[in-house]
């Protein structure tokens, strides 16, 4: 097993496949975003050794990530291969789900356990605004393959003060009432060129749980307000659904984090909020064997920061989202 020095067993991995989106979401990108080139990036075998790695040392729940993950060429190859990878238990995906109505059946049989689909309103034209591209009837399809294919399924949305905060929020939290998915709101989170933005525009858990409720009816918490995640959950009375609230900005869980993160350009980062992170990629590519790369990875994990400085005003400067992975 993996531990960092404050004792926490680190055995979460988040694996960004690509730093390309189809889809440029005003908290997460410019619209003109450059991508990184292909040669830059970690290819499948590259991959396929690094899981096999950090299975070897306990990490078992992998999560798969981009920019979006279905963009990748051959992902369900990716997914097959990563879910015959001794110690691997848990294969998952964050996705904006635009690729799902045709992505959603192979990825489940290839061994795909749950999805996280990003959706920040129902709202047609205000998905359009958010994203600038997407259409939200083409997430809806994705839900709906999704749900055929027997994926878990958890639905993500990112609150922006003035653009979705309000009416969508209640529109998403309905939905509890008659689907049995965790719809869960995210605070926005400082990075980058747009991490003014992103600042300006944070709404807290305890004003999104006031307009849930004060249109809703009150909300129950779930487990004794224990964490699923990174996840505090509530239920609404008669909702078969759980309403999730990620507050990293107002309410760290850095204490119970077990998560770390290989960028797409082969970079373990072991906090998303903080800018240290270790060069895998380098080695990689020049001839390390597996137990000089274990070292390296052990190394790494045990120097994982306890937490973000958003309360020192510490910003993450190097990397937007899409460059990290969600």
């Amino acid at each position: 097993m993996s531990f960092d020095r404050f004792g926490r067993n680190i055995n979460y991995l988040r694996i960004s496949l690509t730093d390309k989106c189809n889809l440029r979401c005003v908290y997460c990108m410019p619209e003109d975003m450059t991508f990184r080139p292909r040669a830059e990036l970690l290819q499948d075998d590259e991959i396929d050794r690094l899981v096999r790695i950090f299975a070897s040392l306990g990490f078992h729940k992998f999560r798969l990530t981009g920019g979006e993950p279905t963009v990748r060429a051959n992902i369900v190859d990716i997914v097959a291969r990563m879910g015959r990878t001794p110690g691997v238990k848990t294969i998952a995906m964050t996705t904006n789900g635009l690729l799902l109505h045709e992505l959603a059946a192979p990825l489940a049989q290839a061994g795909l356990s749950r999805v996280n689909i990003s959706i920040d309103t129902l709202n047609p034209e205000k998905f359009k605004k958010l994203t600038r591209w997407g259409e939200v009837e083409d997430v809806w399809a994705g839900i709906q393959a999704a749900r055929k294919a027997g994926l878990g399924i958890k639905l993500n949305a990112v609150v922006v003060r003035n653009y979705n905060d309000r009416e969508d929020v209640v529109d998403l939290a309905r939905l509890t009432f008659y689907h049995d998915w965790q719809v869960r709101f995210i605070e926005m989170m400082p990075f980058g060129d747009v991490a003014a933005f992103q600042q300006a525009g944070v709404v807290s858990e305890e004003e999104l749980r006031q307009t849930i409720s004060a249109a809703l009816g009150p909300l129950t918490p779930v487990n004794g307000g224990q964490l699923d995640g990174e996840a505090r959950l509530y239920q609404l009375e008669d909702g078969i659904g759980t309403l999730g609230f990620i507050s990293s900005v107002t309410q760290p869980f850095c204490a119970s984090c077990t998560r770390a993160r290989l960028t797409a350009d082969g970079r373990l980062r072991l906090c998303l909020l903080r800018e240290k992170e270790v060069n895998l990629m380098e080695p990689l590519r020049n001839g390390v064997t597996d137990a000089q790369l274990r070292d390296i990875i052990t190394e790494g994990v045990w120097w994982k920061p306890w937490g973000h400085g958003l309360s020192e005003n510490v910003i993450p400067l190097n990397r937007v989202m899409s460059e990290i992975g969600g």
